[in-house]
C-alpha cells in the first residue's frame, strides 16, 4: 500500500517523539535538571551548541553545565568575578570563552530586569501569527544592545531581520513551548506550539525539497515559515511536532547515501 505525505510524516514522528529519543539528542541535558530555570538555561546553551556531531554537543553543553556547578541559572545569577575562571578555556568549534563570558554576563544583567529566558524572548502572552519573529529579534536587540558587546558573538545568535533561518534558536523554542509531555518541556506558556516556526537548515532544506513539501529556493527565514505553513495542512495546532519526521527522513537519506554532510 502506498502511504500519502501525510502517512508518512506521521509515521516518522510517531517513532521519533518518544523518550528512548532523548538519550541520543542534545535535549538530554535539560532534561537531566528539574528546576524550570535550570532547564531553560541548560536548553540554550544546548541549542546555541548544536550543530556538528550529537555526541560532541551532548559532551560540550555537559562540560559546561559542571563548569557551572551543575547549577547554571544560579550561577548566571549570583558568580563571582572569580568564579568565572571556571569558564575561561571553554570552547565548541567556533564558539569560545570570549562568547561564553559575554552571554552569561548580559543575561546577569538581563535577568535582574526580566527574571527569566522566556521573558526575554515572549514578556506577555501573544496571540500574534508572527509571534516567533518579533520574540527572535526582540531577544537579538536585548543581547546586543551593549556598546562592549563583540561583534563575533553576534554569529551564533540569529535573527529573522537578517533573513536567517534560525534553526538552533527555533530548536530551542520547540523543547520549551511544545508540550505533549513526551520529549519537549512545554513550560513556557506565553506562546502556543501553533505558533512556532520549524527549524530549518540546509539538511532539512534538502529533505523537504526532496519530499515536494517546500517550493523555497534558499534555507532562509521566509523558507522556514513556508515549510511550517505546508507542515500545518497536516496539524495546525502543532506542525513544528514534524521536526521529529524531518530528522528520520534524514536519517534514512543519510544511511542510504543519498544524504550527505547530515552532521556537519
Amino acid at each position: 500500500m502506498n502511504l500519502t505525505l501525510a502517512d508518512k510524516l506521521n509515521n516518522w514522528v510517531e517513532l521519533y517523539n518518544r523518550k528512548e529519543f532523548i538519550e541520543d539528542d542534545p535535549i538530554c541535558v535539560p532534561h537531566q535538571f528539574n528546576q524550570n530555570c535550570d532547564i531553560e538555561m541548560a536548553a540554550f546553551f544546548a541549542s546555541i551548541f548544536a550543530w556538528g556531531n550529537r555526541k560532541t554537543i551532548i559532551s560540550k553543553t555537559k562540560e559546561l553545565m559542571a563548569r557551572m556547578d551543575n547549577s547554571p541559572y544560579d550561577y548566571i545569577l549570583n558568580h563571582s568575578e572569580l568564579d568565572l575562571k571556571s569558564l575561561l578555556g571553554f570552547k565548541h568549534r567556533t564558539f569560545n570563552e570570549t562568547d561564553l563570558l559575554y552571554i552569561v554576563y548580559k543575561f546577569n544583567h538581563l535577568f535582574n530586569e526580566h527574571h527569566s529566558i522566556e521573558n526575554l524572548f515572549f514578556p506577555m502572552h501573544s496571540n500574534l501569527e508572527n509571534a516567533v519573529e518579533v520574540g527572535l529579534n526582540r531577544f537579538n536587540f536585548l543581547m546586543f544592545d551593549d556598546e562592549i558587546a563583540p561583534h563575533r558573538t553576534k554569529k551564533h545568535i540569529s535573527y529573522p531581520a537578517k533573513k536567517a533561518a534560525c534553526k538552533r534558536l527555533n530548536m530551542f523554542l520547540r523543547w520549551m513551548v511544545r508540550n505533549d509531555g513526551i520529549v519537549d518541556f512545554g513550560i513556557w506558556k506565553n506562546i502556543s506550539p501553533s505558533q512556532l516556526i520549524i527549524p530549518l537548515d540546509v539538511h532539512v532544506f534538502r529533505i523537504a525539497k526532496m519530499e515536494g513539501i517546500l517550493n523555497a529556493k534558499s534555507a532562509n527565514w521566509n523558507a522556514a515559515v513556508e515549510l511550517t505553513q505546508r507542515l500545518k495542512i497536516y496539524d495546525e495546532a502543532d506542525p513544528v511536532k514534524y521536526d521529529f519526521a524531518l530528522f528520520g527522513l534524514g536519517a534514512m537519506h543519510k544511511k542510504s547515501g543519498k544524504l550527505t554532510g547530515f552532521d556537519d
